[in-house]
Formats: C-alpha cells, sequence, structure tokens
C-alpha cells in the first residue's frame, strides 16, 4: 500500500489506493487513441494529502500524458473522453477529481522549469498505461534552488487570484469554510513557498518548507491543510498581509528587476495577441506575469472585489 496522506492513516491510504487501481482499470479497458499514461500527482502523489472525517479533504490531481506527436484534435479527445470519469470519480469521492489537459511529452520538456512539473517529478503513482519513469525520462530534474524567479511570480498571482474570489465570496455572504477557507490557506502557503523560490531555498515537502521558514503563520497553515476539521484557518487580512510582503520580497530578488523593468517586443507581442488590447502603459511591454502582478497588487492589499478586466487578465497567463 502506498503512503498518500500526512501521518500515519491507513485507511485514508487505502482510499487512494484501491482509488488509483478503480481508476486506472477503468482507463484501460477505454483504449483511448494516442494516450500514453496517467499518473497520480498533487498531495496524494507526494505522501501530504489531507483527511478529514474519514475521507479525503483535498482534490486528487491526475496528470495525463499523450504520445509524442499527438496533435491538438488527439488531445481535445483524450480530454473529452477522461471528462465522464471525473465527474464519476468526483462524485463518488466528495472531492474534486482532475485529470489535467493531456499534453505531450514535448509540452512537459518545454515547461520542465516550472514549479507544477517539478513537483510531479518528485512524487506521483502510477495509474494507467505507460510508468512514470518512461514518460518522464527525457525531463529533467532540477534542484530546489534552480527554480527561476519567474515560477514565485506565477505563484503569487495565482494565489493572489484565490484570495480576490475569497474575498468576492465573504462579500456575498458566505462563511469561510470550503472554497473560501481553501483558498486563504492556500495563499499563505503559496507566499511562504514564493518567498523560499526567490531566496533559492525551495524544499520539495511541506514540512520542511515550513522547517526553513520558521514562520507560525505558514507552519498554521500546513497543519490546516493536512487536517482541515482539527486547525482552524487563518484571518483573510493575515493571508493578505503575508501574500503583499512576500510579493514585496520576491519582487526584490535575483530575477525580478528584469522581469519588471525590462521591455521587450516579445513581452509586448505576447499581450496584444493574448488580450487583443495594449493595456496599462506603465507596464507595457514587460512580462506579462508581471504585469498582472503590478495590477493585482493594490487589489490584494485593499481586500477590493476582483475585477473582470483583471480576472481576465489572469486567465490569460497563469
Amino acid at each position: 500500500m502506498g503512503r498518500h496522506v500526512a501521518g500515519d492513516m491507513p485507511e485514508i491510504d487505502r482510499i487512494v489506493d484501491e482509488t488509483i487501481g478503480a481508476v486506472g482499470a477503468e482507463v484501460d479497458a477505454m483504449r483511448i487513441p494516442r494516450l500514453w499514461g496517467i499518473v497520480l500527482g498533487g498531495g496524494y502523489g507526494r505522501g501530504e494529502g489531507g483527511a478529514i472525517g474519514g475521507g479525503l479533504s483535498n482534490d486528487l490531481d491526475f496528470y495525463v500524458v499523450a504520445e509524442e506527436g499527438a496533435g491538438s484534435a488527439d488531445l481535445a479527445a483524450i480530454d473529452a473522453a477522461l471528462k465522464p470519469v471525473s465527474e464519476k470519480w468526483t462524485a463518488k469521492l466528495g472531492v474534486d477529481v482532475d485529470f489535467c489537459t493531456a499534453k505531450t511529452p514535448w509540452r512537459i520538456r518545454h515547461d520542465e522549469n516550472r514549479l507544477m512539473i517539478q513537483e510531479l517529478l518528485h512524487g506521483y503513482f502510477d495509474v494507467a498505461g505507460e510508468r512514470g519513469e518512461t514518460m518522464f525520462a527525457s525531463v529533467k530534474r532540477l534542484d530546489p534552488g534552480e527554480l527561476p524567479w519567474i515560477e514565485a511570480a506565477r505563484l503569487l498571482m495565482n494565489r493572489g487570484a484565490g484570495l480576490l474570489l475569497a474575498g468576492d465570496r465573504l462579500r456575498a455572504g458566505e462563511g469561510v469554510k470550503g472554497f473560501v477557507a481553501r483558498n486563504i490557506n492556500k495563499a499563505v502557503l503559496g507566499a511562504g513557498d514564493a518567498r523560499l523560490i526567490a531566496r533559492g531555498a525551495y524544499r520539495w515537502r511541506a514540512v520542511d518548507r515550513a522547517e526553513a521558514l520558521g514562520d507560525a503563520l505558514y507552519s498554521k497553515a500546513v497543519e490546516w491543510k493536512f487536517r482541515p476539521a482539527d486547525v482552524p484557518v487563518c484571518d483573510i487580512a493575515a493571508a493578505r498581509v503575508a501574500w503583499t510582503a512576500a510579493l514585496d520580497e520576491v519582487l526584490g530578488a535575483d530575477g525580478a528587476e528584469g522581469a519588471f523593468s525590462r521591455r521587450t517586443v516579445y513581452n509586448a507581442a505576447r499581450w496584444i495577441v493574448r488580450r487583443g488590447t495594449i493595456g496599462d502603459l506603465r507596464t507595457f511591454g514587460r512580462d506579462p506575469v508581471a504585469r498582472v502582478l503590478a495590477a493585482m497588487r493594490g487589489a490584494v492589499a485593499e481586500g477590493a472585489p476582483f475585477a473582470a478586466s483583471l480576472k481576465k487578465d489572469w486567465i490569460q497567463f497563469n
């Protein structure tokens, strides 16, 4: 039996193992054209999943790899075939069972500097098709200190969006539970993770990151992630302060100055092609993630609503 959950909880590990086996058998029986293999990543793939009330508390994240050379129509067909499997198991387990958009090995190699890919390489379980050690053999494994600055910025952009979405739901009368609680907690974790990436001191395991940071708020967020029923989630105002402080540190890190001050035709073209507009002239030509963060900073710090234009920018460049 694999270790999927933080701490000694064999009954929860068994649930994940049984799910992996059943999903794998179901997918293998479908014989989806151009599908190479599927692995379970995320917290349960790294042995850092959470538990609540005898069940799972986090999403199950399955990563889908298509055969080399698969075209856009092939990838779309794989995604469509897996959608009913996702819906079935989401309903059965009571947590989101997500299959990422199918990617070819070339695409994974192209994104090998991304935190998401490196986290996957450092913890997964084989589910269906080819084994991960074969599918990921050509993907470079980075040391934590090799993660690029832009990954800290991208992480802050996504966690900042989560805070804005959580704030909108609170204003609509939703309590600090479910979606709101998860995004407050993830913002605290993301802020700490971004600081470590910017310092070249990231660690692959959450408990090691907590030790490296020595930050009480982050350590509490890690505890909440593992056992959300036992630890109160922090206040959204504290999460906003942590996020803003992390952004200030990341902006002062090596690699940040060029991304925020250097203007290139390539970056300008990326923005115009995807957004169909020039946008704020004060940040025109800079890396799109840097542009979104510049606009997001004030909104998060002030607890402002998530403006439609900012949300569109985030969706385009996350």
